[in-house]
C-alpha cells in the first residue's frame, strides 16, 4: 500500500475562496499536515523519529493565554509603546516594518541556518476536495506556500509546509525542524528582490486530532510565520506520524 502523491497543479496568486472564507479546507488541513507530509509509501521497518520540540505540547495548549501576534500579546523589542512614541530629538521614528509589513510577493526560498535548511518554495492553493495541496513526494525537499493566505512578510500569517521524510529519500526539508529553539532566524526571499526574516518565538507539538487550526490559519495583526511538518511517532499501521510540529515566528524588527 502507497498513500497517495500528493501534487501541487495550482501555483502563485490567488486562488479560489480567500483564505479567511476557506473555512472548510481549513477543518481538513489534517489532511494536508498528516499522512500527506509524511513521505509515502510501505515501509518494512519505522523510519527514524525526527527531532522534537524541547517543551512539548498538546491539546492542554491549543489555546495559550498569549500567543505571538495575539493582541494581548506583550511588545517586541521592535513595538512603538507610549514610551517609544517620540525620539529623543522629537523626531518621528521610523515606521516599524515588523508592524507594517511588506508588499505582497511570492517567496521563493526559504533558509534556517540551525538546521541547514536552503530549500526552494513552490506555490500551492487548494486541491479539489478542498484540502490544502502539499509539495509532490517526488520534490521532497522543496517546502510549499499556502497562496490563498499572506505572503512571507505581510501582514497576517504566512504558512510554509514541507515533508518530514520520504520513503524513497529518508529525511526531508523539515526533517529537523523540531530542533528549532526561540530566537532562531528563518528568512525567506520573495520575487521581488526582498527578503522576509523571521525569529522563532515557538515550536510546539501537537497531536494531528488537536491541530490549531486558529493558530495557524487565524489572522494576526502583524507579519507572522507558520512552519508546519510531521513529527512525534510514526504510526506503522497508519503509515502516518502522529503529531504536527509547528513553528510560529515574528518578523524580525
Amino acid at each position: 500500500m502507497t498513500w497517495p502523491d500528493e501534487t501541487a497543479t495550482r501555483a502563485g496568486g490567488r486562488h479560489g475562496r480567500p483564505w479567511r472564507a476557506a473555512g472548510a479546507a481549513v477543518v481538513v488541513l489534517l489532511a494536508m499536515v498528516g499522512s500527506a507530509l509524511v513521505g509515502a509509501s510501505f515501509r518494512t521497518t519505522p523510519p527514524p523519529r525526527p527531532p522534537q520540540p524541547i517543551a512539548q505540547a498538546g491539546p492542554a495548549d491549543s489555546a495559550p493565554a498569549t500567543t505571538p501576534g495575539s493582541a494581548s500579546a506583550a511588545p517586541s523589542a521592535g513595538t512603538d509603546t507610549a514610551e517609544q512614541a517620540a525620539t529623543g530629538d522629537g523626531s518621528t521614528p521610523a515606521p516599524d516594518m515588523a508592524l507594517a509589513g511588506l508588499p505582497r510577493s511570492t517567496p521563493t526560498t526559504v533558509t534556517i541556518p540551525r538546521i541547514g535548511v536552503n530549500a526552494q518554495i513552490m506555490s500551492l492553493g487548494l486541491n479539489a476536495d478542498g484540502t490544502v495541496q502539499v509539495p509532490p513526494l517526488s520534490q521532497a525537499m522543496t517546502a510549499g506556500w499556502y497562496s490563498l493566505g499572506a505572503s512571507p512578510g505581510e501582514v497576517g500569517n504566512a504558512v510554509i509546509v514541507g515533508h518530514v521524510d520520504s520513503a524513497q529519500l529518508g529525511p526531508a526539508v523539515f526533517f529537523n525542524l523540531g530542533a528549532l529553539q526561540q530566537g532562531d532566524t528563518i528568512s525567506l526571499s520573495r520575487e521581488d528582490g526582498s527578503t522576509a526574516t523571521f525569529t522563532v518565538d515557538d515550536v510546539r507539538s501537537y497531536p494531528k486530532t488537536a491541530f490549531p487550526t486558529d493558530l495557524v490559519y487565524g489572522p494576526n495583526d502583524k507579519p507572522g510565520l507558520r512552519v508546519v511538518t510531521c513529527g512525534g511517532d510514526f504510526d506503522q499501521n497508519s503509515r502516518s506520524y502522529l503529531n504536527n510540529i509547528i513553528v510560529l515566528a515574528s518578523m524580525t524588527p
